[in-house]
């Protein structure tokens, strides 16, 4: 399994693994991509620093992503209230006879 700083569970796991110096307790495992050298410690370490700093600080990759993901679901979610006034309104109108 890829290592994932945005999962909690990872996170978890890695601070086990410094505090007992063993992936013992540990119920994945996780792979080192190839492009990382094999070094899955250094790996795991570069995404939790590059993940807290995004958490600060914002403006990251991630960061904006999830930033233009939730406006854009706002945005929707904004034009289908204003759908569901003009139907509500509507329905509230008196019927012609």
């Amino acid at each position: 399994m890829a290592f994932d700083s945005n999962n909690k569970d990872h996170r978890r796991y890695y601070a086990e693994f410094v505090e007992h110096s063993s992936w013992g307790r540990c119920p994945v495992r996780f792979i080192c991509p190839d492009d990382n050298g094999g070094d899955l410690i250094s790996m795991i370490k570069n995404n939790l620093i590059q993940h807290y700093i995004d958490r600060e600080f914002g403006g990251g990759k991630l960061a904006t992503a999830r930033s233009k993901s939730l406006n854009d679901q706002a945005g929707d979610l904004y034009k289908q209230a204003g759908v569901l006034r003009k139907e509500a309104t509507a329905l509230t109108k008196p019927r012609r006879k």
